[in-house]
C-alpha cells in the first residue's frame, strides 16, 4: 500500500476509551457546561472545505508527478536512489494532505454523506495513481543490492539519512508478490479488508439499544453502564445490550470477521508467512519470541494482580461477585465533579510542564494553531485520536480529537492524545514523512507517558490535601485502565489467535465460545471473581478484529512505558533528554535498540513481569493500603 495512504499517523484509541467518550447523547457535558464548544480544529489551514477545488489541483498534481516519478527512476535506484527518495517523500506529503484532511472533516460529523463520498473517491484515487505508477518503487528498494545503498549514502545525505526505512522496506524482501499483482492489490485497497472494517464501524454506529425509558447508540449504552450507581441496572443495561447483538448484528460480524481472516489467510499463504501474526509481528519490529513472552506474562503475572483488583472492587461496591456489567464501575465515592476544559487543558500542561518544558511547549503550540477538537456533538465519531503526519514541505502538524465531557478520566484521555501528539512532533521534525511513525507497539509510549505524569501529579495533589478517598478513586479508576489496556487486549490478541488458527469459517456460536474460553482464562472461571451474564457475544463489536493482530500493541505499549517510568528516578535530569532522544527516533530503532540506554531489554522475559509488577502490582498495592485505612479489605 504507498505511503499516502501509511505514512501518516493515526493512533486510534477507541477500542479502549470510546465506551467512556460517547457523542449524540442528550446528557452530554461536552458542550457549554465544560467550555470544550470553543475549542476546535481550524482545517481552514488545510483546505476551505470538502468542495474545494484544491483538492482536485492537488490530487492532479499527485498524478502527474507520479507518472513522471515511475517513468524518471524505474530501473534506476542503484545510481539514482537519493533523488528518488526525495521526490516519493514529496509526492507522499501531496497525497497524504487531501485524504488526512478529509478523514478528519469526516470524523467531526460522520452523517454528512457528501464528505464521506468525497473523502472514499479521495482514497480511490491516490490508490488506483498509487497502484499504477508508484509500486514498482518498494519491490525494487526491497531488492537492492547492499553496496548499492552503501555506495550511494557515502555521497548522498538522503540515502544517509534513510538507511532505517529502506531496511525495514528490505525485511519484507521475501514475502513480495510480483509487480503485477501487487499493484493489483494497491489499486483494489479501498475494496479490499479495511472495507469490510468500514462497513462494519457503519453498522454498529446505527445500532440502537432500547432501555427501559429510552432508546440509545451503543456507545451511550456503554457509557450508562459503566457511570450507572446500581449495580441492578448495569445488569439490565448489559442484557439490553446482548439483545441488540443477538438478532443480525452478531450474525454480520462473525461474517465480516471471517471474510477478513480467510483474505488474510490466503494471503499470508501467498507471501509465505509463518503463521497469522508473523506479518504484523514484522511490522512492530517484534520477534515471535518477544511476543509470546509479552502474553506469557501477562497470564502468568498480570491476571492474578487483576483478580486481586477485581476483588477489591467487589469490596468497595459491597458485592459477593462481580457481574461482568460491573467491571467498569466507578467507586461509590468518586469524585464526579465536571472539570472544565480549561482547567484540563492547565492541569495537562502543568504536569507536562514538571516533567519536560519541551513537551510541554509542543502542547501549547498544537493549542495556539488550533489543532484540538474537544467538544462532544450530534454525528461526530465517538472516542479519541491524534493524527499526526506530515504537510508538504515536510512540516509535521499533529491533529488531537475529543469527546471531552468534563470526567478525570476525560482528563487523563487528553493528556494520552497530545501525547501522542508531541511524539510525531518531535519524530516529524527529525526523521521526516518515511520515518516518523513508530510502529504501533511502542508508538504508545509518549502517550501513556503523558498519561502517567498527569496522574501522578493529580494523585500527588490529592495526597498532599490529604484526600485519601478521591485518590483512592483515581488510583483505582487509573487500575481499570491498566486491566483494560493490558490484560483486556491481551485477551482480544487470544481470541483472535484462535479465530484466525482454526483454518475454516466459523459460525457466530462458534465464535462466542472462543470468547468466553479466553476471558475464562484471564479473568477466572465463573463464580470465580466475576458471573458471565450476557457476556458470550461481546466479542462482536470489536472493530479492532477487522483489522488483525493490532490489539497487542496496546499491551506492548502499556508496558514498555511502565517500564520507562519505573527506572525514571534512576537517571534523575539525565532521563528527560534521553527520552527526547527516544521519541525523536521515530521509526528508526528497534524497541531493543530504544530501551539499551535505559538498561532494559525486551527480549528478557522479566522484562515484561517487571513492567507488570512495578506498574500494576505497585497500583494494586497502594489500593490495598489506602483501602484498608477505610475499612475495606479483601
Amino acid at each position: 500500500m504507498f505511503a499516502s495512504m501509511r505514512h501518516f499517523w493515526l493512533t486510534d484509541d477507541s477500542c479502549s476509551l470510546s465506551q467512556n467518550t460517547p457523542n449524540n447523547s442528550e446528557d452530554s457535558k461536552g458542550g457549554q457546561e465544560t467550555g470544550a464548544d470553543q475549542v476546535h480544529w481550524d482545517l481552514t489551514q488545510l483546505y476551505q472545505g470538502h468542495d474545494d477545488p484544491q483538492i482536485e489541483a492537488d490530487l492532479e498534481r499527485f498524478e502527474r508527478l507520479a507518472e513522471q516519478f515511475r517513468s524518471k527512476y524505474r530501473g534506476q535506484l542503484n545510481e539514482r536512489l537519493g533523488d528518488a527518495l526525495r521526490s516519493y517523500i514529496e509526492l507522499t506529503n501531496i497525497g497524504s494532505k487531501p485524504a488526512v484532511y478529509l478523514m478528519l472533516l469526516n470524523s467531526l460529523d460522520t452523517t454528512d454523506q457528501p464528505v464521506k463520498s468525497k473523502m472514499l473517491a479521495v482514497d480511490e484515487k491516490i490508490s488506483f495513481v498509487a497502484g499504477q505508477h508508484l509500486t514498482f518503487f518498494e519491490l525494487e528498494l526491497a531488492k537492492l543490492p547492499t553496496e548499492d545503498v552503501d555506495r550511494q549514502a557515502e555521497t548522498d545525505e538522503t540515502v544517509r539519512k534513510h538507511r532505517p526505512y529502506i531496511e525495514k522496506v528490505q525485511l519484507f524482501r521475501d514475502h513480495q508478490l510480483t509487480e503485477e499483482v501487487e499493484e493489483a492489490l494497491t489499486k483494489r485497497q479501498p475494496f479490499g479488508p479495511n472495507s469490510w472494517a468500514t462497513f462494519f464501524d457503519e453498522a454498529e454506529a446505527d445500532l440502537r439499544v432500547d432501555l427501559p425509558d429510552k432508546t440509545v447508540t451503543l456507545t451511550e449504552a456503554l457509557h450508562l453502564m459503566t457511570n450507572s450507581e446500581s449495580p441492578q441496572d448495569r445488569a439490565a443495561i448489559l442484557a439490553a445490550i446482548d439483545q441488540t447483538f443477538s438478532g443480525p448484528f452478531v450474525k454480520l460480524s462473525a461474517e465480516t470477521l471471517n471474510n477478513v481472516v480467510r483474505a488474510k489467510a490466503l494471503e499470508d499463504s501467498e507471501r509465505d508467512y509463518a503463521h497469522p501474526m508473523s506479518e504484523r509481528n514484522l511490522r512492530n519490529k517484534m520477534a515471535d519470541e518477544v511476543v509470546e513472552a509479552l502474553h506469557a506474562a501477562t497470564a502468568e503475572v498480570a491476571a492474578p494482580l487483576m483478580k486481586q483488583h477485581y476483588q477489591l472492587k467487589a469490596a468497595h461496591l459491597g458485592l459477593e461477585k462481580l457481574a461482568w456489567s460491573d467491571r467498569n464501575a466507578d467507586l461509590p465515592f468518586k469524585d464526579k465533579t465536571v472539570v472544565p476544559f480549561a482547567e484540563a487543558q492547565q492541569i495537562v500542561l502543568d504536569a507536562f510542564e514538571a516533567f519536560s518544558p519541551t513537551l510541554a511547549d509542543l502542547v501549547r503550540e498544537t493549542f495556539a494553531q488550533n489543532r484540538v477538537d474537544a467538544p462532544a456533538t450530534s454525528g461526530k465519531r465517538s472516542g479519541a485520536f491524534n493524527m499526526s503526519w506530515c504537510l508538504p514541505g515536510d512540516e509535521p502538524a499533529a491533529y488531537t480529537f475529543m469527546n471531552y465531557q468534563g470526567s478525570t478520566r476525560d482528563v487523563m484521555t487528553l493528556a494520552h492524545e497530545l501525547g501522542h501528539g508531541v511524539h510525531g512532533l518531535l519524530a516529524g521534525q527529525v526523521q521526516g514523512t518515511l520515518m516518523m511513525n513508530a510502529p504501533m507497539v511502542y508508538a504508545e509510549t509518549a502517550s501513556i507517558f503523558g498519561e502517567m505524569v498527569t496522574f501522578r501529579y493529580l494523585m500527588d495533589d490529592l495526597l498532599k490535601k490529604g484526600d485519601q478517598r478521591s485518590a483512592l478513586a483515581l488510583l483505582h479508576s487509573k487500575a481499570d485502565d491498566f486491566a483494560n489496556t493490558v490484560v483486556r487486549q491481551i485477551s482480544f490478541s487470544e481470541f483472535e489467535r484462535q479465530v484466525h488458527g482454526a483454518g475454516r469459517r466459523l459460525s457466530a456460536e462458534e465464535m462466542n465460545q472462543i470468547w468466553l474460553d479466553q476471558t475464562y482464562r484471564l479473568y477466572g472461571q465463573p463464580g470465580e471473581v466475576f458471573t458471565y451474564d450476557h457476556a458470550d457475544r461481546l466479542w462482536c463489536y470489536v472493530g479492532h478484529f477487522h483489522r488483525p493482530f493490532y490489539v497487542y500493541a496496546y499491551a506492548t505499549g502499556e508496558l514498555f512505558t511502565q517500564s520507562l517510568f519505573a527506572v525514571r528516578e534512576q537517571f534523575g535530569a539525565d532521563f528527560e533528554p534521553m527520552y527526547l532522544d527516544l521519541l525523536r527516533a521515530g521509526g528508526t530503532k528497534d524497541a531493543t535498540t530504544l530501551l539499551k540506554p535505559f538498561g532494559l531489554d525486551p527480549r528478557d522475559p522479566e522484562f515484561w513481569k517487571r513492567g507488570i509488577e512495578n506498574s500494576f502490582g505497585q497500583s494494586v498495592a497502594e489500593a490495598i493500603r489506602l483501602s484498608e485505612d477505610t475499612g475495606i479489605k479483601i
